[in-house]
């Protein structure tokens, strides 16, 4: 028997083998990869500065190792258990380590720029040289210029820094597992929908428990807020979310100081590298340019939707006064007023819309739409997978020939870090052999799973979160590019990441759209035209509300990038008094003071958007005017599908995002298609 079939983390004959991973397998398969990676990095060192002796055998190695991380990465976000974590947690230091190196090799380095200044770059496909090009920019990003020493320390920070996000979002995690509240009498449960207390009723049976059991998990948590009449049990949840991971729980998981550390750390890189701070580094691969033309852009989003978000506040308070008994509207009342005022303008909840979606039912009508616009062929296939709740998929062309795979795992465990993602497991390349490696890729939610025996049900957020989600699966899935570096969402500057995913929400308004992916979970009846017109009626309420909330949390996250100097704070609360300083400047609904939102702000301190969190407005604009053009000709129009797969989803990375747009739209993007979209065009 082979060592690989010894180690299914070794095997890349084909799909992941997650049947058989354990977390024993982790480490002797790093421990090989990094020596095999080592050894190509050895012979790349010596090979010609040619694309065949150079750059393709550094990949292949390059690409083993990644893909047996990921798959690591992937277990640890959604089967979590002390053993993987462990297994995890020790193999980090060491890959971190190893790209560090890789990104400050000088050797390398001089072989990339010999290569770009070869007779063989000029006669490479466009693809190739985006590769090279970016190769360049990322080693300088790395420290490959950096004196031995700087570079010695540039590690040593490349390292700490994986490990603080690691143990970020482990604290997360086990403060949202840690809290659950247990309710007894079943008077406090008036409001709340009863798919939402069957889920609690169940919770706490498994427990051997009476009662209801209520967790900060999304969907046992968003329910009582928007619904619960008994306003102390909603200030109970909402107050336990809003201090997760903070100095109001144990000291082990006080995400706090681990902030202060990361911060300190990337502002430290960043001056290592010769910029002023860590925002300019982030801004090298992106379209944005520089943190003040962020700023100024966030400012400008914040001024012009701060007129509708003030009317907004306003008609809550009054509302809440006058019909609900609120006369001082609190953090915790927010989201219980605005359901309350939405459904008595527009007469309907989410719960009557919920019984409209079963989530087979979505994932029928979503993949209709998908088949339809970008001409695939969407189908159940078989694969081993990491939990039961999974299921995989095939994308096939019209022709038959096999696009991508995909893998859906929907509902939300204790095992798995919060929110909805999707994450590459096998990117598209063409292979030294010729063979062309098809994609596949994740999609992970956290909704609400079946109880009762019937399918799970989502609500209308629940359904764009999935449309969202899967048009980053199309982004990494339909791409035609068969270069590594640039193929689907590689090399895409990451303010430009977000269009796709935020074009393919827009689907989820359209009736012709919604009308074939609802049926009544008791009738099977298609959604009502008239309740489908309330619902459209009512897309922007409290749009002002929304878009100022984004700008607070973006414009937090770029400032707290650009200015904070943790030197100068020396109490630890610097981070805290700067995002206050946002929410004074752009806020019309302050939370309490002591609301924690950053220490469970994830996104920035243990994901990717760090001095990117803008990315969604960004991307927003080019979204929104992108979908214009499906407006113009019809939702499912074929030929404008046609056209946005091969301008924006088939080349990838393989030529700036801006380009891209221009080939599709024609022109440049319009700020006020963003504005026209979210309703807040000023009479």
């Amino acid at each position: 028997m082979t060592e690989s079939n010894d180690n299914p983390l070794l095997d890349f004959s084909g799909l992941p083998r997650f049947a058989d991973i354990r977390p024993a397998h982790v480490a002797p398969a790093v421990a090989r990869l990094l020596a095999e990676a080592r050894e190509a990095v050895r012979a790349a060192e010596a090979a010609p500065p040619t694309w065949d002796d150079f750059v393709a055998p550094l990949e292949d190695a390059n690409e083993r190792l990644a893909r047996a991380w990921g798959c690591v990465a992937h277990l640890h976000a959604v089967m979590d258990s002390p053993a993987m974590r462990e297994a995890y947690n020790a193999a980090l230091p060491q890959v971190t380590q190893y790209w560090t190196q890789l990104g400050q090799n000088e050797r390398l380095f001089a072989n990339w720029r010999a290569l770009r200044a070869s007779a063989e770059f000029a006669r490479f496909p466009a693809a190739r040289r985006r590769v090279v090009e970016n190769a360049l920019r990322d080693y300088r990003l790395s420290g490959a210029e950096l004196t031995p020493e700087a570079k010695r320390r540039f590690a040593q920070i490349q390292e700490a820094l994986a490990a603080l996000a690691a143990r970020f979002a482990e604290n997360l995690l086990d403060a949202t597992n840690a809290f659950a509240l247990y309710v007894e009498e079943e008077a406090r449960l008036a409001g709340i929908p009863e798919d939402a207390r069957a889920a609690a009723r169940e919770a706490a049976q498994k427990e051997g428990r009476s009662g209801w059991k209520f967790t900060l998990h999304m969907p046992s948590y968003l329910p009582v807020l928007q619904h619960a009449e008994d306003r102390a049990l909603r200030y109970e949840m909402y107050r336990a979310s809003a201090t997760r991971a903070s100095e109001f729980g144990p000291p082990e998981r006080d995400n706090t100081p681990l902030i202060v550390r990361i911060l300190a750390l990337r502002r430290e890189a960043a001056r290592l590298l010769g910029y002023a701070n860590y925002a300019e580094v982030s801004l090298v691969p992106k379209m944005a340019k520089t943190p003040a033309q962020v700023i100024a852009f966030l400012r400008d989003l914040a001024q012009r939707a701060r007129p509708f978000a003030e009317r907004e506040v306003t008609e809550l308070r009054a509302f809440a006064r006058a019909e609900l008994g609120l006369p001082d509207l609190q953090a915790w009342d927010v989201a219980f007023a605005a359901e309350k005022l939405r459904e008595r303008r527009y007469a309907f909840s989410e719960q009557d819309v919920k019984q409209y979606f079963p989530e087979p039912k979505v994932l029928e009508g979503l993949f209709r739409v998908a088949e339809t616009v970008f001409g695939i062929r969407i189908r159940p296939a078989q694969a081993p997978v990491w939990h039961e709740d999974v299921r995989f998929y095939e994308i096939r062309d019209r022709a038959g020939a096999l696009v991508g795979h995909f893998y859906t795992d929907l509902y939300a465990r204790e095992t798995k870090r919060g929110g909805a993602w999707m994450d590459e497991a096998i990117a598209r390349r063409r292979r030294r052999d010729g063979a062309i490696q098809t994609p596949v890729a994740y999609l992970a939610c956290n909704f609400a799973r079946p109880v009762g025996g019937k399918p799970a049900l989502l609500s209308h957020e629940d359904v764009l979160t999935l449309f969202h989600e899967f048009g980053h699966c199309l982004h990494h899935l339909l791409t035609r590019v068969e270069e590594l570096g640039v193929s689907g969402l590689a090399g895409v500057e990451w303010d430009a990441v977000e269009l796709p995913s935020q074009f393919m929400e827009n689907f989820g308004w359209e009736w012709e759209v919604l009308r074939e992916m609802s049926a009544h979970v008791e009738t099977g009846e298609p959604l009502p035209r008239a309740l489908y017109d309330r619902m459209h009626a009512a897309r922007n309420f409290q749009a002002g509300l929304a878009m100022l909330r984004q700008v607070e949390y973006a414009l937090f996250d770029m400032r707290v990038h650009a200015e904070y100097a943790p030197e100068a704070d020396l109490d630890g609360t610097g981070v805290a008094r700067l995002l206050d300083e946002v929410r004074r400047e752009v806020a019309v609904l302050v939370p309490p003071a002591w609301n924690r939102f950053q220490t469970s702000f994830s996104h920035i301190f243990a994901g990717g958007y760090a001095a990117g969190y803008y990315s969604y407005k960004w991307a927003e604009v080019l979204s929104s005017d992108a979908f214009g053009v499906f407006e113009e000709r019809g939702a499912l129009d074929a030929e404008a599908g046609a056209r946005f797969r091969d301008e924006i989803l088939a080349v990838g990375g393989s030529r700036p995002a801006a380009e891209s747009f221009r080939a599709f739209r024609g022109r440049d993007p319009d700020i006020e298609a963003l504005f026209r979209r979210s309703g807040m065009i000023a009479a």
